[in-house]
């Protein structure tokens, strides 16, 4: 129901109508039509004629404008006491403008023939009028300067951001070493987004770990962590970004790495590295914002960078997939090489050591001769093996045979090496049965290991080999005493041309090892410590 005198309350506060008389605005109160709209309304859109002006009574409205692309420009906010669409019945023209009721609205409507003959009757209301007018032309100015202030800031931001990626981007691709691209990789990430420091961990697909290097002293050190466990291992898992702002408050942070190093962990930020077909290859962890928390554009930053890290990753995996393949090449030449010089002159020998069996008549001279065609025969094997691993050819003679026949035979082979170098054999040979087995190959690979346990003992000590029936499988030791090996030796012991202290050899001993053990569908491991000794563990399969 209509109320005169709330509208003339609600005009009185309304700048236009300040100065007006009281019998004159009473009057202009009863043309008025009271309206109310909840918050989101439309109460004016852009290309539409209307013909009324709205004064506003209570509530907010904004007035906006939208770009070509789709954007919304706000040009200002209106609240009780403004009029809203004075412009278009002042000039006849189309709306210019969007009003948008921001909140539960009461407006008084006012017909365009009623303004007109109100601003041609009431020089004080005209006046009124292009004061108003001058004001907002004024605000919608400063509106615009601001926003493109605004915008320009925006620019710069992310100008930089992408001046920062560019940077980062040239320096991880300025080299082909895993190791030395990992620390810069790091490094970018942290000046980046100005974090105090972090990891990058790479994911191991087949051992299901992530795995790093960091600097303990002056040593670089591996570490591995399960992938799932911990904030790293679940980012792994699931892809998704962990963004902690107070580390000690969420319960998926553990304390327990700042307790042990009595570093203060006060934010975190983790998120995956994905390469160009979106696989997580690896993990970034980033620690401590230096003012105050991680924000969105550092994670924006954090997606965009890692797309160039795990390019650079991968061309340096390749790079070194690359140069193993030539060595594995040029070794394979070698062998070849050799396998073609020695062939007449080795079986020359073996044929001699064959006659002189024959015709010495004496069972010392046929035992001798006979070991001498076995070292033939083992030599051109060995030499064989190589060949074929540079190759990545496998071929497998299985026989069902005597495991304890076989195993007395190599340790009596190597006991006597061993003894030379003043190393004790302890056998716990406990093992006996028939096991399917390439026998040439597996002696090959024992005497390779017996061989290792020798050199990593110079001052002479002990060399265990113990064989015992488990679930299914022989076990096979060889426990030496030696100097051990570090934990990025350990790491990397079966990978072609990987030698730890040692002066001769191709680097291909332990890689044909294990590629023999799995032939074989068997397993190896190796627990090994610095100082107190390395134990090589196989299990073979008994069926």
């Amino acid at each position: 129901m209509s109320n005169p005198t709330r509208h003339v309350e609600a005009l009185r506060s309304c700048a236009i109508f300040n100065g007006v008389r009281d019998e004159d605005l009473k009057a202009i109160a009863t043309t008025v039509t009271e309206l109310s709209y909840p918050a989101g309304h439309i109460l004016i859109d852009a290309q539409t004629k209307d013909d009324s002006v709205y004064f506003i009574g209570q509530g907010k409205v904004k007035v906006s404008r939208f770009t070509n692309y789709g954007e919304e420009t706000t040009l200002n906010v209106l609240t009780a006491g403004n009029v809203v669409g004075e412009l278009s019945v002042v000039d006849g023209r189309e709306r210019s403008a969007r009003a948008t009721c921001l909140e539960p609205t009461t407006v008084y409507a006012l017909r365009k023939s009623e303004f007109e003959r109100i601003l041609n009757s009431n020089t004080i209301v005209a006046r009124n009028v292009l004061r108003e007018l001058t004001s907002r032309l004024r605000q919608a100015n400063d509106n615009i300067v601001h926003q493109l202030e605004e915008q320009r800031k925006a620019t710069e931001l992310r100008l930089a951001k992408l001046h920062r990626l560019i940077e980062a981007s040239k320096i991880v691709n300025s080299t082909l070493d895993l190791d030395k691209l990992l620390g810069l990789i790091l490094d970018a990430a942290v000046k980046s987004i100005e974090a105090d420091r972090g990891t990058v961990f790479l994911v191991d697909d087949i051992k299901k770990e992530l795995w790093s290097k960091v600097l303990q002293g002056d040593n670089m050190v591996e570490i591995r962590l399960p992938v799932g466990k911990g904030i790293a291992g679940y980012v792994a898992e699931t892809g998704e970004t962990i963004n902690i702002p107070d580390a000690y408050s969420d319960p998926r942070f553990n304390p327990e790495v700042d307790k042990r190093t009595g570093y203060r962990t006060r934010n975190v930020l983790c998120m995956p590295m994905k390469n160009k077909d979106g696989k997580i290859i690896g993990v970034f962890q980033l620690l401590n914002k230096k003012d105050g928390v991680f924000t969105t554009d550092d994670e924006q930053f954090i997606d965009a960078f890692s797309a160039h890290a795990s390019v650079a990753i991968e061309n340096a995996r390749m790079a070194q997939e690359m140069v193993s393949n030539e060595r594995l090449s040029a070794v394979g030449r070698m062998a070849s090489t050799i396998i073609h010089d020695i062939k007449n002159p080795m079986g020359t020998l073996r044929v001699y050591a064959q006659v002189m069996k024959k015709k010495s008549g004496n069972e010392e001279a046929a035992k001798l001769a006979d070991e001498m065609i076995r070292q033939v025969d083992r030599f051109v094997n060995m030499t064989q093996e190589i060949l074929d691993f540079t190759r990545g050819v496998s071929s497998m003679n299985i026989q069902e045979v005597e495991f304890g026949d076989v195993m007395n035979s190599v340790l009596d082979f190597i006991e006597k090496d061993l003894t030379k170098n003043n190393i004790q054999l302890i056998r716990q040979a406990e093992f006996t049965g028939k096991v399917n087995l390439d026998q040439d190959k597996l002696v090959r690979v024992f005497y390779n290991i017996a061989s290792n346990a020798r050199d990593a003992m110079p001052q002479g000590g002990t060399l265990t080999v113990r064989t015992v029936r488990e679930d299914g499988f022989v076990k096979i030791e060889f426990i030496d005493s030696g100097t051990g090996m570090p934990e990025e030796v350990k790491k990397r012991i079966f990978e072609p041309f990987m030698t730890y202290g040692k002066k001769h050899g191709t680097g291909l001993g332990m890689a044909i090892v294990k590629k023999v053990v799995d032939d074989h569908k068997g397993k190896i491991e190796i627990d090994s410590e610095m100082g107190k000794g390395t134990t090589i563990r196989m299990l073979l399969p008994l069926s």
